[in-house]
């Protein structure tokens, strides 16, 4: 490890450590519930796998403009993106490739088919209640693409009480402007329960490429609009039984860069991201609840050129999920559950196949024994039609020392199931190709309590095998030929200054991406990366804050250097009176020029003001 950051590493913990004396835990730290590491209810202190919350309250306080940066400083979360707002933008977690990540809605996977990854510069903030995050394999509770982890993000809905309104207009620099507008609430003594939300965004942008770079980009601003809707109804039926039905669509229209084309030329993308879905949940007897749910998505992209069409890709995805919980003795209980989904993808491109299907099942338990000891495993099967069948499996244990101390070790092993585009594409499709593997090892030492909040320093690794590279020599199809690794170590950190009611955020991950076969670090990976967020709350009417995101230098796809960088965003909220409020925030202070895709311009120093109102 480089001297300077062993020391950053040693002052992130001495930093955590010395809040210890006057900090108490923040409702995110201890009370939050998430359901994404087990599939099941647990709190955020009793997970066995790696997990952290993004609240509303928390989306609030940032004032991210867009997805992208409201992941960006997460632990174990990069973000590489190819321009501003709107443009393409990928994930790595702990390392994994950006296909190797998972990103839910609702719990349905928005994966593209064709290419693995996620249009995340499309789902605005606005929708969203909060954000699960699992970092490290868990293919055995999702399936394919989970290798880095879980992103699950959860829509807005209605809560037991009357219904309720909001609104909010902002406009900052580039011309950007956002507003939403929503109601949420309940009928019926609550039986009834709905959430509408309508969200606009635009902005003039930035160039994405640099011309210096790339000198046949046109140089023109690249912008982003979008128009997004979220609906949700659901309905009790006696005691313990719920229906309803979600609605998500986004649609964009983005401005690109083309590296290849003339500097007059102009380029452009409209993509939609759509869900419909319903559900039925209850209890089938005391011990035994079920949930079943049908979904059908759609993943649109069109391109233009010069105003004329220049290919395009439409993925439909139908989807049925039957998943049980049977708690057969207090505080063991068994998950079991049944998957089908079946993809088509249309297009101009002639894909020697079209469509495939899916069918899973998993089962998996979780236990406390002796209130010291906790338990997790779970089993699946995957049985694609296109290539065969895959499994997984991850065990994990946890050992209460104390009330506030617990060790915990997991293992695991998954997989990534080919793409579309890596089985079908003409001329770079290859239909024997089998699932790439990976398998995983967890070291965890974890502090909560009260007073301090929640800390946690977690040692991981994982070792991929048969990842899918282009071969370098004709005929360059896609093949089984790449090996990688995975390893480092991750401290995070959530919690309340006591004295001063300080909100904090801490997070620093130090790791090492390498690729076996060619003894270098993994593209657009840093060895070392973390955020430090506060917020404080000055009186019951103001607050401030401020995040300061660090990334170590990385190398992208082409060798290209790409160099460290920090970004240091500021916020402060007004609440007028208890419906308006007024905000603010100024991002990149110090106007920061940095890249995290090679040639692509990111944006400067940006301030942007917003004005809203809640009903009471």
């Amino acid at each position: 490890m480089k001297p300077g950051v062993h020391r950053l590493t040693i002052a992130a913990t001495l930093f955590a450590i010395s809040l210890g004396a006057h900090a108490q835990a923040s409702d995110a730290s201890l009370n939050t519930t998430v359901v994404t590491a087990s599939r099941t209810e647990q709190k955020l202190a009793d997970t066995l796998a790696s997990t952290s919350v993004i609240t509303r309250a928390q989306i609030e306080q940032s004032q991210a403009q867009d997805l992208p940066s409201l992941l960006r400083g997460q632990a174990g979360v990069e973000i590489a993106q190819n321009g501003g707002f709107g443009a393409s933008a990928s994930i790595f977690m702990r390392g994994a490739a950006s296909n190797a990540s998972l990103v839910l809605i609702d719990g349905v996977p928005v994966n593209s088919a064709t290419t693995g990854t996620t249009n995340i510069a499309q789902i605005p903030v606005s929708q969203i209640d909060h954000i699960e995050i699992v970092r490290g394999n868990v293919s055995a509770l999702y399936g394919s693409q989970a290798v880095g982890g879980v992103i699950q993000i959860f829509t807005r809905k209605g809560d037991g009480g009357p219904p309720k309104a909001y609104a909010e207009l902002g406009y900052g620099t580039n011309n950007t402007t956002q507003a939403n507008a929503g109601i949420a609430g309940s009928f019926d003594e609550g039986k009834t329960r709905f959430s509408l939300d309508v969200s606009r965004f635009h902005t003039n942008g930035i160039s994405a490429q640099d011309p210096r770079f790339a000198p046949k980009v046109n140089p023109n601003r690249n912008g982003d609009d979008n128009t997004s809707v979220s609906a949700a109804l659901s309905r009790k039926l006696g005691h313990t039984w719920e229906v309803g039905a979600r609605l998500f669509q986004s649609d964009g229209s983005i401005s690109y860069d083309n590296a290849f084309g003339k500097p007059s030329d102009l380029n452009d993308t409209d993509a939609r991201v759509r869900q419909i879905s319903a559900y039925a949940k209850g209890n089938v007897t005391d011990k035994w609840h079920t949930r079943f749910t049908v979904t059908q998505g759609d993943d649109d992209n069109y391109n233009y050129l010069n105003g004329k069409g220049n290919g395009n890709y439409h993925t439909s995805s139908n989807q049925i999920d039957w998943t049980n919980e049977y708690a057969f003795m207090p505080d063991h209980k068994l998950i079991a559950g049944y998957t089908r989904q079946e993809q088509t993808v249309e297009s101009n491109t002639n894909y020697d196949h079209n469509n495939r299907h899916l069918d899973s099942i998993y089962v998996g338990y979780e236990g406390v024994f002796a209130n010291r000891h906790e338990v997790q495993a779970s089993v699946r099967r995957d049985m694609y039609s296109d290539f065969g069948g895959a499994n997984s499996c991850w065990v994990g244990y946890g050992y209460r020392l104390t009330d506030q101390w617990k060790l915990m070790a997991n293992a695991s092993d998954g997989f990534r199931a080919p793409t579309f585009n890596e089985l079908f594409f003409p001329g770079f499709g290859n239909p024997n190709l089998q699932p790439e593997r990976s398998i995983s090892k967890e070291l965890a030492v974890q502090f909560h309590d009260a007073r301090f909040g929640l800390a946690k320093l977690a040692l991981f690794r994982t070792d991929y095998t048969n990842l899918i590279q282009s071969l370098t020599v004709f005929p360059y199809t896609a093949a089984n030929v790449a090996k990688a690794r995975v390893e480092g170590l991750e401290l995070t950190y959530l919690g309340k200054i006591q004295r001063t009611g300080t909100d904090v955020r801490l997070s620093f991950t130090r790791q090492n991406p390498t690729d076996l076969d060619a003894d270098k670090v993994l593209a657009r990976r840093a060895k070392q990366y973390g955020s430090l967020g506060v917020t404080q709350t000055l009186t019951d009417k103001f607050s401030v804050g401020g995040d300061v995101f660090y990334s170590g230098e990385r190398y992208d796809t082409g060798g290209q250097h790409l160099g460290a960088y920090t970004l240091v965003n500021l916020q402060a909220r007004y609440n007028i009176d208890k419906s308006w409020y007024v905000s603010a925030h100024l991002d990149n202070v110090f106007n920061k020029n940095y890249q995290t895709v090679y040639g692509y311009n990111t944006l400067g120093r940006a301030i942007y003001v917003s004005l809203g109102w809640k009903q009471f």
